[in-house]
């Protein structure tokens, strides 16, 4: 698989793609595009991350675009006083994985939406998807479920939300056939990850059992933990901190670190292997010492 187009998206809206806390992108017309594109900060230069674009809505009404604000972000008096009003079409985004450090690439004057990647850059890309299964390309993912009871959000509301269990039997995992093993996704690693010993799960949240994630303290942990096997004598036991997007045990992420050799830029992708169980390997995108 290639990534050969970038999609120009300016700030603040392409920090929420990269955070995992916007899956549309609004734009002003449908599209025909599907499958893996880069994403591009607007004025920067470079292909910060890269998404799936898995579908693409009709346009929404005022009504709508106020009720979907966990998908889009535009806050509500953005809506209310008519300054998106063109803005109106979800392109619908999946898989969203960042880039660390960027990947550069020339742009060419007049482009302004989509940016054509030229075949160095396009080699640059793809160790981040060589193993994705290639059918995802036209696959869409599930849609996130939207809380249509908390109150409307305003322009102050632009922190990330929590992940909320829900009241209720919890969403359990479905099982996998035997010997079926599922690639759910990857993460790039950033600095801070190492330092602080941590993996960041918000581009793989919806691929996750709603009742392994619980949470900011140990008082509010999920009901049930996950097992992941990371190659060590011993799997891992944890459920996710909701709030971070993070495991919440973290010593055997700093054993898998210091067992692997991580390094800044590096992939961990992750597998599942039963309904609440999963793999961790690192992928190296970087010439070892």
């Amino acid at each position: 698989m290639n990534v050969t187009r970038g999609l120009i998206i300016a700030d603040p809206w392409i920090g929420h793609i990269l955070d995992g806390r916007k899956d549309w992108e609004m734009r002003s017309q449908a599209t025909s595009v599907r499958g893996w594109f880069g994403l591009i900060r607007k004025g920067s230069g470079t292909v910060v991350g890269l998404a799936r674009l898995v579908d693409c809505g009709k346009a929404l009404d005022q009504a709508q675009m106020i009720a979907n604000f966990d998908h889009h972000r535009i806050p509500v008096d953005m809506i209310r006083r008519g300054e998106v009003a063109k803005w109106v079409v979800p392109w619908k985004l999946a898989d969203v994985i960042p880039l660390a450090p960027s990947v550069p690439y020339k742009h060419k004057a007049g482009a302004v939406t989509w940016v054509t990647l030229s075949p160095d850059v396009s080699e640059k890309l793809a160790p981040y998807i060589a193993h994705r299964d290639p059918s995802e390309i036209d696959r869409p993912s599930p849609s996130r479920s939207v809380d249509h009871s908390r109150p409307l959000s305003t322009a102050c509301d632009l922190a990330p939300n929590p992940v909320r269990r829900t009241a209720g039997p919890a969403a359990q995992a479905a099982p996998l056939p035997a010997g079926k093993h599922e690639v759910l996704g990857q993460s790039v690693l950033s600095g801070g990850n190492i330092r602080n010993n941590h993996v960041k799960l918000s581009p793989l949240m919806h691929a996750f059992p709603q009742d392994v994630i619980g949470g900011s303290n140990k008082a509010e942990a999920a009901p049930r933990r996950l097992e992941i096997d990371w190659g060590g004598p011993e799997p891992a036991k944890t459920d996710i901190d909701g709030t971070k997007s993070i495991f919440r045990s973290r010593g055997w992420v700093r054993r898998f670190f210091a067992a692997s050799g991580a390094r800044e830029g590096d992939i961990i992708v992750f597998t599942r292997r039963g309904p609440y169980r999963i793999s961790v390997h690192l992928e190296r995108t970087t010439p070892g010492l």
